[in-house]
């Protein structure tokens, strides 16, 4: 493939796969299908991949320090970039979706009535000891006003005439101040020329952006346009030749199944003497028929399969009892084979694609197809596979019962008592029927409800926030402190990228969440100000997520009593089914598993939610692409267990380390308004905070780089002293509090199974012996 092949279609020129963040590619139909297919296969086997991991080392995070040393490659190597079509390809029913509820989040704005001004009463006293301060200040500034002019007055009037020599002294100080300034500029200017030279530091020419760049730009915005000109005439075309397809060509396709069925039926009666029974639906219907093989490899292939079915059942007893025997082989094979990985639900449909495109794709000129537009001719191609499996299904309705009848009728010429050809499977079972779930509003328009639940407060608008701003560098001594038996506390960039892994790419892809293991809940636990609020809004923006909010203190007082707490939450969990993706947001979620709840917070009644939510979490499945996440600031509070049951993935959010706060008061500083110069020591200032949060750090800066600051910076650039009286004034997350949050973690079940791990007694498992003790 050319290299502007690949730059046209999204594929990356260097390894050959397709562009994570790639969405300017104008190709449609097929050729994006195609692309698409195998990146979602490719996030798949990521997922399944880090799943492994964490089932093997019993731990959220993973360390690759020493590969990246030995690969000679750079953390951002290992980032995992959101994909753009996540945003970008949303169907038409999600478009008008979401513009139905920016409608509704403005009509709200609007008829929202400001709060009335309260008057506070106020006694004579009061009143008179107010104006009295008040008229005082203003005699002591008249007062130092008059001060200050008798003062200058005075001042000119002793100024005499100063001489020659007094002249010719103020003429020199005068040069020799400008002098000094003179040259210090001048040396400033060489030092960042040198530095510009030697690729330490931009050209502010180049901070801006340049032509290149702005051309760039202009021609991705009209590629995009121009993208959805096509697809929205590749669905037209795809209707319009899926109708003509079953119009003309449907009739004969019918046709076509009934005879080869009809012959089918033919030359199993030759062959066996009796009419076969006809395949299940579930088995695969008549599409076994349609396959190149012979009646007797037909009727061999089915009954196979049901003695195969009966036998499952009792190959699981015969494991049992062989299982205690072979145990001490399977660990002894275990160890030496190392990481197996479980079979995959992605690698199959990863492979297909693959195959399509190289049989296909890889070798199509398209240089006549220059303003890649869809082809009839492909649609058709693809079209009259989905028309067939459709008229298949018809056509085993109409021939099962074309069955019977032939068998009836031979049994009445044999003078037989008639069989039904309804048969139960051996091994099958008629299971209980489950209970649908009731809909309390069926009567009710979606749109209806979406503006009742922005009325009460409980659906809100995402921040707009990308996870990248989520600032955080990478741990580099991860793998190193884990050889000498020291857990790391995971870097703001590790969160970052498992929060990629468990809650963006699911939700961005419904291929991916329903074939991933189901994460149907994620607790976010770490001390206040680590930036647990903002990553939930980044996720919603990421995947265009709406954005539900059951806090404690968001839903007290709404929707009371039994009757009301289900309307509640029956009416979020329809509503975020029917615009999914969303996310459902339990701000202090501790407060619902309160081991004793504070007298202040009864009135509240935080833990209402207790019982009935986790009842509508189990009817969460992996078509519903909805997650609830939890955050918390003091996990100790909340009963462990009932807090573990509720949420599968616990992830620990520490404050910064030392290269994570050096980027944050970097950046933070620039996104103020503020100049990162020579004068401004990062490191110290890094040094010097350990312990803080970003949200103390926000909280500081906004405190110093004020407007008037920044006017004053190219004559007084910012120093690092200048935020040391601010963060003084502000307590630090102490040692003894994150040790607690870890000591937490380690009651929770994944803590556990580390623990354990780690000190060789994991159930059902003997210590693993390194190698260097073996060989002693």
């Amino acid at each position: 493939m050319s290299r502007a092949t690949q730059r046209r279609t999204g594929w990356c020129s260097s390894s050959g796969w397709p562009c994570f963040t790639s969405d300017t590619s104008k190709s449609t139909g097929s050729w994006r299908r195609v692309i698409r297919g195998i990146l979602e296969g490719v996030m798949g086997r990521v997922l399944e991949l880090k799943n492994e991991m964490v089932e093997k080392e019993f731990s959220e995070y993973h360390y690759m320090d020493d590969v990246l040393h030995d690969l000679k490659l750079t953390p951002k190597e290992l980032e995992i970039p959101v994909p753009r079509f996540f945003i970008s390809e949303r169907s038409v029913e999600q478009q008008g979706q979401k513009k139905m509820l920016t409608e509704i989040f403005k009509t709200v704005e609007v008829t929202e009535s400001p709060e009335p001004l309260t008057t506070k009463d106020m006694s004579q006293e009061e009143a008179i000891k107010i104006i009295q301060l008040v008229e005082r200040a203003r005699q002591g500034r008249l007062r130092a006003k008059l001060n200050s002019e008798s003062r200058r007055m005075n001042r000119m009037q002793r100024i005499k005439d100063p001489g020659a020599a007094a002249m010719e002294l103020a003429a020199v100080s005068i040069q020799k101040v400008w002098k000094g300034y003179r040259e210090r500029k001048k040396a400033k200017i060489a030092w960042e020329e040198e530095m510009i030279f030697l690729g330490m530091a931009m050209d502010p020419k180049r901070r801006v952006p340049g032509p290149a760049v702005i051309a760039a730009r202009a021609s991705e915005a009209v590629t995009r346009i121009k993208l959805e000109e096509y697809n929205a005439d590749y669905q037209k075309s795809s209707v319009a030749v899926t109708n003509q397809l079953r119009d003309v060509e449907g009739h004969d396709m019918r046709k076509a199944m009934k005879d080869q069925i009809r012959q089918w039926f033919i030359e199993c009666r030759d062959a066996k003497g009796s009419f076969p029974d006809y395949p299940d639906e579930e088995g695969g219907g008549s599409a076994l028929i349609f396959a190149e093989k012979n009646p007797i490899q037909m009727l061999e292939e089915i009954a196979a399969k049901e003695v195969e079915d009966a036998k499952k059942p009792k190959e699981k007893d015969g494991k049992k009892e062989k299982g205690k025997k072979d145990k001490k082989k399977e660990i002894e094979e275990e160890e030496e084979a190392g990481l197996k990985m479980l079979p995959s639900a992605f690698l199959s449909d990863l492979e297909v694609e693959n195959k399509t495109f190289d049989d296909f794709w890889k070798t199509r000129n398209e240089s006549r197809n220059f303003n890649q537009r869809h082809e009839v001719e492909l649609i058709k191609e693809e079209k009259r596979k989905d028309i067939e499996a459709e008229i298949r299904v018809q056509v085993d309705e109409q021939m099962r019962q074309e069955l019977a009848e032939w068998k009836l009728a031979v049994d009445k010429d044999k003078g037989g008592k008639t069989k039904g050809n309804a048969k139960k499977k051996k091994g099958s079972k008629s299971g209980k029927k489950k209970k649908k779930e009731k809909d309390l509003t069926a009567d009710r328009t979606l749109e209806s409800l979406c503006q009742e639940l922005v009325e009460q407060g409980l659906l809100k608008q995402a921040n707009n926030v990308r996870l990248q701003e989520y600032l955080g560098d990478y741990n580099y001594l991860g793998t190193t402190l884990r050889q000498n038996d020291i857990e790391p506390m995971p870097s703001l960039s590790d969160v970052r990228q498992v929060l990629s892994l468990y809650a963006i790419l699911p939700l961005g892809s419904r291929a991916v969440h329903e074939k991933a293991t189901l994460i149907k809940a994620i607790l976010l636990a770490g001390p206040a100000g680590v930036g647990k609020k903002m990553l939930v809004h980044a996720i919603c923006q990421e995947t265009g997520a709406n954005l539900f909010d059951l806090s404690p203190l968001n839903t007290a007082g709404k929707y009371p009593g039994k009757s009301g707490l289900a309307m509640m939450l029956h009416m979020v969990f329809k509503v975020a089914r029917l615009l999914q993706p969303s996310v459902i947001w339990i701000e202090d979620t501790e407060k619902m598993f309160y081991k004793k709840v504070p007298k202040e917070e009864k009135e509240l009644d935080p833990k209402r939610l207790k019982k009935d939510l986790p009842k509508f979490l189990k009817l969460i499945k992996g078509e519903d692409r909805v997650l609830i996440v939890g955050t918390t600031k003091d996990p100790i509070s909340a009963d462990i267990k009932s807090l573990c049951k509720m949420y599968s993935k616990i992830l620990l959010i520490p404050r910064p380390d030392y290269g994570s706060r050096r980027i944050l008061w970097r950046q933070l500083i620039r996104k103020q308004g503020g100049d990162v110069t020579r004068a401004l020591d990062l490191s110290s200032l890094a040094k010097i905070s350990d312990g803080y949060t970003p949200g103390h750090m926000v909280q500081v800066i906004k405190s110093i780089v004020t407007k008037r600051r920044i006017l004053q910076q190219a004559r007084r650039p910012l120093t690092a002293a200048e935020f040391v009286a601010p963060l003084a004034k502000i307590d630090p997350v102490f040692q003894e509090e994150e040790e607690a949050l870890k000591n937490w973690y380690a009651k929770t079940p994944l803590g556990k199974k580390r623990i354990k791990a780690a000190t060789g007694k994991e159930e059902g498992k003997p210590p693993v012996k390194s190698k260097s003790k073996m060989k002693k």
